[in-house]
C-alpha cells in the first residue's frame, strides 16, 4: 500500500535545495509620489463645471427680456434750426391783379440791339461742297499752339531730368574708370578698336577664301576635319566682329 501511494519519478532524485536567482529591483522614480499628488489635486478640483469654489448663480438672476438692448437718450424738446417757410395761401385768397407797367419793351429791345456789340460768328469748316459743318477751333487746322510763348521750349522737368541723367552717367563713368584702374583694365581707343576690327575682317576674308577653295566632294576624314575647322574659325571671327561693332567701348586686361 505504501508503494502504491508513493509515485516514483526521476525528478525526485534532483536535490530540492536549489533556489532561483534573485531578480534585480525595478526602477522607481523619485518623483512618483509628487506626480500622484499633483494629478490627484488638479483632477479633483476640475471634476465639476469650472473650479469647485465658484459660487453657483442665483436662480433669481436669470436673463430678462430687453436687458442687453442699448438704452435711448432721454426725450427732449424739438428745436427747429431753419426758419419756417411761408404758409400756403388759402383757397379764398386772390392774387393782386390790374398792375400794368409803362415800359415799352419794343423800343427797349431795339435800343439794346442797336447799341450792343455784334456777335462774332463761330468759325466753322466744311469738308465737302455738300458736307457737314464742323468746329474750326477743335479741328487742328488753326495754328494756335505755335503762337504760344512757351512753344518749342523744353519743359523745366525735362531739363531737370536730363541733368540728373547726365550726373548719374558721369558718376557711373567715374566708378567704372576707378574699378578698371583697380582691376588693371585698359580701354581701347577708337583707332585701336578700328584697327582690331579691320584685322578681324581681313582674317575672315582669308579664311573664307580658303574655305571657298575646298573641293566640292568631301570624301575623306581629313577633308571633313579641315572643313569643320574652317567653319569654326569663320563663326568665331563673325562673333568677334559683331561684338566690336555693337559695343563702342571695349576694355582689355593689361598684360603683366
Amino acid at each position: 500500500m505504501e508503494s502504491a501511494c508513493f509515485s516514483e519519478s526521476i525528478y525526485n532524485l534532483i536535490p530540492s535545495d536549489l533556489k532561483e536567482p534573485p531578480q534585480p529591483p525595478r526602477y522607481s522614480s523619485m518623483f512618483k509620489e509628487a506626480v500622484k499628488n499633483d494629478m490627484k489635486k488638479f483632477k479633483t478640483s476640475m471634476k465639476t463645471m469650472g473650479p469647485a469654489k465658484v459660487d453657483v448663480p442665483s436662480p433669481k438672476d436669470f436673463l430678462k427680456k430687453h436687458s442687453k438692448e442699448k438704452s435711448l437718450p432721454p426725450k427732449g424738446k424739438f428745436q427747429r434750426r431753419d426758419a419756417r417757410k411761408p404758409a400756403v395761401p388759402l383757397r379764398t385768397d386772390h392774387p393782386v391783379m390790374g398792375i400794368q407797367s409803362g415800359k415799352n419793351f419794343i423800343n427797349t429791345n431795339a435800343a439794346d440791339v442797336i447799341m450792343g456789340v455784334a456777335k462774332k460768328p463761330k468759325p466753322i469748316y466744311v469738308d465737302k461742297r455738300t458736307g457737314d459743318k464742323h468746329d474750326l477751333e477743335t479741328s487742328g487746322l488753326v495754328p494756335k499752339y505755335i503762337n504760344k510763348k512757351d512753344y518749342g521750349v523744353i519743359p523745366e522737368y525735362i531739363c531737370k531730368r536730363n541733368e540728373e541723367v547726365k550726373k548719374a552717367q558721369e558718376e557711373y563713368n567715374n566708378y567704372i574708370q576707378e574699378s578698371l584702374r583697380k582691376a588693371a583694365m585698359k580701354r581701347l581707343s577708337d583707332e585701336e578698336r578700328e584697327g582690331v576690327l579691320q584685322g578681324l575682317k581681313k582674317n575672315w576674308e582669308e579664311v573664307h577664301k580658303e574655305f571657298q577653295s575646298l573641293s566640292v566632294f568631301i570624301d575623306s576624314i581629313p577633308k571633313k576635319i579641315r572643313k569643320q575647322k574652317l567653319e569654326e574659325e569663320m563663326k568665331q571671327l563673325e562673333y568677334d566682329i559683331s561684338v566690336l561693332e555693337k559695343h563702342k567701348i571695349i576694355y582689355i586686361a593689361n598684360k603683366k
